[in-house]
């Protein structure tokens, strides 16, 4: 089932998210849900707060090509372990900021550990696009948005956009 993804500025997107503590059925429609709304927006990641979730939950699936087999990954309390020295920039999005976009700086390469669909234990090391995105779900969990890595300028010109998004969609 389609969720709504909510849209900068609300509350529930600077909050910190709880710990699940075990992977219930009701989470897995809830990563279900969550999968099918990333993908329909399109985009490659979503936290569960961006639908109004405060759980621990992210989706991600950083396959771009056309015809490539997907990766669907689902992670319940996703953490990282470690971060390399060396960093990436990439043009980063957000489904909950529509339409903005901006460089943000990170470890180009992260080890993360999260419980799978099924409860397993999981780690992983990610690099490239992969590395950004997981880091960025991870930030949702921290109630911290890409916006936040820019300069107050950039910052609140995009948060006036999205004030002004939001006004216009409240009146169609």
């Amino acid at each position: 089932m389609k969720r709504s993804i909510l849209i900068h500025p609300d509350p529930r997107l600077k909050k910190l998210c709880a710990p699940v503590p075990d992977v219930s059925d009701e989470l897995r429609r809830l990563a279900d849900d969550m999968l099918e709304t990333m993908y329909q927006a399109p985009g490659i990641g979503l936290a569960a707060p961006q639908v109004g979730v405060l759980d621990r939950l992210i989706v991600l699936d950083c396959v771009k090509e056309e015809g490539a087999e997907r990766r669907p990954m689902m992670m319940f309390n996703p953490e990282i372990l470690a971060s390399s020295d060396e960093t990436s920039s990439y043009e980063e999005g957000c489904l909950s900021i529509p339409e903005q976009f901006a460089e943000v700086t990170r470890p180009s390469e992260v080890e993360v550990t999260w419980m799978d669909r099924d409860g397993n234990a999981r780690k992983e090391t990610f690099d490239g696009l992969w590395a950004t995105c997981v880091q960025h779900e991870i930030d949702h969990l921290n109630g911290k948005l890409f916006i936040d890595y820019l300069g107050p300028m950039k910052r609140q010109m995009i948060t006036r956009k999205m004030q002004k998004l939001k006004r216009d969609m409240a009146r169609t």
